[in-house]
């Protein structure tokens, strides 16, 4: 088997470098992918520094990925040579558990992520198992649908978990890499949907991407006069918030759903959430079959990442540019 080239750091915030590697034979349910384009996810800066303490190195980042089947195991029979799919967070599980059997693999207690102990999408190649790799419709174009293999299906998911419908009153938290997708999704499900962002210059680019009403939330009291107003809150930012602010924004049975990771502990009051019956919970990717079902929403109602390309030979360029906020709204790695 020929050795697969790609980039990897070595250490805990070291330099991308080129990395080459040795597959070994393809596994009886693997699929082989040649990698056209992979999006670079603020998920690859945190395993590159380690900031969640899971990396393992030399790390291949990348789980946003796009490419055609290039080999396929003996047993493998949902895929053929030539098909094109895409790969995100997760490569394989255990396909026996409780977990695995209801269709919701991504809570597998031994899910393999695509780039945690397993070489990932910045390269020339990638092996997962075959029920991981997902058929793309034609209707979407591969450099935009990229990230929609993790970003997107990390907005879609809690939309879809939580009942959204078109009476439904939506709040997408923050207007980036995830957000931009959140307001598409939002809109597709019929839902009124809200923008929230820090910076006032984002208001014209949620409207046109379907945001009916947007709030800078640093005005003061801007939180304030939207109480009681959303059944759900999709928060996709990173930074911490008043989070109390937030929740009782929500009408009574609203959920505010973390994507985002704060950095800081959550300060809430309990009667908020006991007196409305409110809740706040977390949400992190989807399972194959969700996979499937977002990539089709997406392709017959025309979401799509907005999206620079430039050559996975500037990956470093990319993860840079990434970490400094100057991505509007992915940077997606072409082959």
């Amino acid at each position: 088997m020929s050795e697969i080239h790609g980039l990897a750091v070595h250490a805990a915030g070291a330099q991308l470098l080129p990395y080459k590697f040795d597959p070994g034979e393809i596994k009886p349910y693997e699929v082989e992918i040649r990698i056209s384009h992979c999006g670079v996810c603020r998920s690859d800066l945190h395993l590159i520094n380690n900031d969640w303490g899971i990396s393992k190195y030399p790390l291949v980042p990348g789980h946003e990925i796009v490419g055609t089947v290039s080999g396929v195991g003996e047993h493998v029979r949902s895929l053929t040579v030539g098909q094109r799919v895409g790969v995100g967070w997760q490569a394989d599980s255990c396909g026996m558990c409780e977990w695995c059997r209801k269709g919701e693999e991504q809570l597998c207690a031994q899910a393999q992520s695509t780039c945690v102990g397993h070489n990932g999408g910045f390269a020339e190649k990638v092996r997962v198992n075959s029920r991981f790799a997902i058929p793309l419709p034609e209707a979407l174009e591969s450099a935009t649908a990229a990230p929609l293999l993790c970003a997107g299906i990390t907005v879609y998911s809690p939309l879809r978990n939580y009942g959204v419908r078109p009476s439904s009153r939506v709040g997408i938290i923050g207007i980036g890499g995830l957000g931009h997708l959140g307001i598409q999704f939002a809109r597709v499900f019929g839902a009124e949907v809200t923008a929230f962002s820090t910076s006032k210059d984002k208001e014209s680019e949620a409207l046109e991407l379907g945001a009916h009403h947007f709030v800078n939330t640093r005005d003061t009291g801007a939180l304030k006069k939207v109480a009681g107003s959303f059944d759900l809150l999709i928060s996709t930012i990173n930074a911490d918030q008043d989070w109390s602010a937030y929740v009782n924004s929500l009408r009574p049975n609203g959920v505010l759903c973390l994507v985002g990771a704060p950095t800081s502990a959550l300060q809430l009051q309990a009667p908020a959430l006991i007196g409305s019956q409110r809740a706040v919970c977390g949400s992190s990717t989807g399972s194959p079959k969700d996979l499937m079902e977002m990539l089709d929403v997406a392709g017959r109602h025309g979401v799509k990442a907005t999206a620079e390309v430039l050559p996975m030979s500037k990956a470093a360029e990319a993860v840079s540019r990434v970490k400094k906020n100057q991505a509007r709204y992915r940077i997606v790695l072409a082959n």
